[in-house]
């Protein structure tokens, strides 16, 4: 399939990989699976995939496009029974989605079959991938799943639980991600805890998900978050954990509260909605400006707008309206459809802002081409002044741990101060919140130099795990690696 979708008509923010859902022990696990691959729509939009397994055999279906698209009829849900299932929804990096990179992974081994589904990013999958073909190994695919699945068949341990440990110790990276043996699911987050999974109950039944969010579909329970560096067993005798790993310093991605989560999940013990209003409030502190009316950029900046607008005692409104039914393959761009741009996405909502002087408010500005292009729409709607807000620090380094960003000489924060970054966006004055204002609306006093309570390396440059294969030199280009993780 190759897509129509142009970068120039997508939101400039960085994108998630994906999104995990596994289930144990309901008679509809498949057709939950697809509830809950629903709530995590917003990780991942280009693909998905569910495997279960009936007591027998394993079932697969795996798609490209979204989970509504090809999960909602009874046909295909009818294809997947079992009281045991495991999906995964993918938002490809670079280049074209195909069928063989969709998740989850199956294959069958010396003690039966396994799927495997993959959030996050293997920091040393390129070096384990090329040291795996030398030995013979031949992969079907480009991501760094398959890298797991390799080791495991490859491991001289008998039980699952021992060769999926083994496979882990080999690696280096920010991941989580569940399994599916014919007896049991496994749930794992690396020993940092940079990508999130919950626990919860649905009835008898267990689930392992990335947020609460698709837990709350179903009706189920939180149970609480899998622990950094646990691994998590679910099976007929109920649910066993394992700490295999040696204990790191935790690391949680703080981008998950600014942008990623969905506001009304819970994650590590916060619920995103309340952090991003104070990030809101903490913004407004740090850098108010007199103005008549608080904006937010939709959909992700609406809750910091509210607390600033809160904080400010500034009237919130919906002066920028979104179009929600723009997909990514909405047109073919040509060149009329390129002009148009951001009003595909959005438009100025002239009757709240003509006159006044805006404070707009988003959650980061990446290589700030949309940004500027919605600022030129609400000065030609009538803004007096326009202020931007940015509920998150410069984003001044590229991610290698799970999120698509671009190289770091395309981040305008990299390339440019504030006041350059105002000038060319077109504002009357830009402002981005302090890293340590960030850490108080989380609810830290602030940063810890010495020892970050989150992963913030996009902001500050502070990798936490090692990036083995970009010390390596193996991978000359940003690209290349983000094409390659799930």
């Amino acid at each position: 399939m190759t897509s129509s979708f142009d970068p120039s008509l997508d939101d400039d923010h960085p994108h998630e990989e994906c999104g995990l859902f596994g289930i144990y022990g309901h008679i509809d696990a498949a057709a939950h699976t697809a509830l809950g691959l629903h709530a995590l729509q917003h990780r991942g939009q280009e693909a998905v995939g569910i495997v279960s397994y009936d007591g027998e055999q394993f079932h697969s279906h795996r798609a490209l496009g979204l989970v509504g698209d090809n999960f909602s009829s009874e046909e295909v849900i009818s294809q997947l029974p079992g009281n045991v299932a495991i999906g995964h929804v993918r938002y490809s990096t670079s280049g074209d989605t195909v069928i063989r990179n969709v998740q989850p992974l199956f294959a069958e081994f010396k003690f039966g079959g396994l799927a495997v589904a993959h959030n996050g990013n293997l920091t040393n999958a390129y070096a384990v991938r090329r040291a795996l073909i030398e030995r013979g190994s031949i992969f079907q695919s480009t991501s760094d799943t398959e890298t797991i699945i390799h080791l495991i068949a490859r491991s001289e341990y008998g039980r699952v639980v021992d060769r999926l440990t083994d496979a882990i110790s080999q690696l280096e990276g920010a991941f989580s991600l569940v399994a599916m043996s014919g007896k049991k699911l496994i749930g794992v987050r690396d020993p940092y805890g940079v990508r999130p999974l919950v626990i919860g109950r649905l009835g008898d039944a267990y689930i392992m998900t990335s947020e609460t969010c698709a837990l709350d579909i179903l009706g189920a329970k939180f149970v609480r978050d899998v622990d950094p560096g646990e691994i998590v067993i679910i099976d007929e005798n109920g649910l066993h954990s394992l700490k295999p790993f040696s204990k790191k310093p935790r690391r949680f991605c703080i981008f998950e509260y600014i942008y990623f989560a969905r506001p009304d999940s819970n994650i590590e013990g916060r619920h995103v909605y309340a952090v991003r209003k104070n990030i809101g409030r903490e913004l407004a502190r740090e850098s108010s400006v007199p103005a008549d009316v608080i904006v937010p950029v939709p959909d992700s900046g609406v809750p910091s707008a509210i607390g600033y607008a809160q904080q400010s005692d500034i009237p919130f409104e919906l002066g920028i309206i979104r179009n929600h039914y723009v997909g990514r393959t909405f047109i073919e761009p040509t060149a009329q459809i390129r002009h148009l741009g951001v009003r595909l996405k959005h438009n100025a909502n002239q009757g709240s802002i003509k006159g006044k002087r805006v404070v707009l408010v988003d959650d980061s500005i990446v290589r700030g081409t949309t940004s500027t292009k919605i600022v030129e729409m609400v000065r030609a709607a009538g803004a007096t002044e326009v202020h931007m807000r940015i509920s998150s620090p410069p984003t001044t380094h590229s991610c290698f741990y799970g999120i698509d960003t671009p190289e770091r000489e395309q981040l305008m924060a990299a390339q440019h101060d504030v006041q350059q970054m105002a000038d060319i966006i077109g504002v009357d004055s830009l402002a981005f919140i302090s890293i340590d204002g960030l850490y108080r609306a989380v609810g830290e006093a602030r940063r810890d130099t010495e020892m970050p309570q989150y992963c913030d390396a996009c902001f500050t440059g502070d990798y936490p795990i090692p990036l083995v294969d970009r010390e390596g030199g193996g991978l000359p280009r940003q690209l290349s690696l983000l094409a390659e993780r799930d």
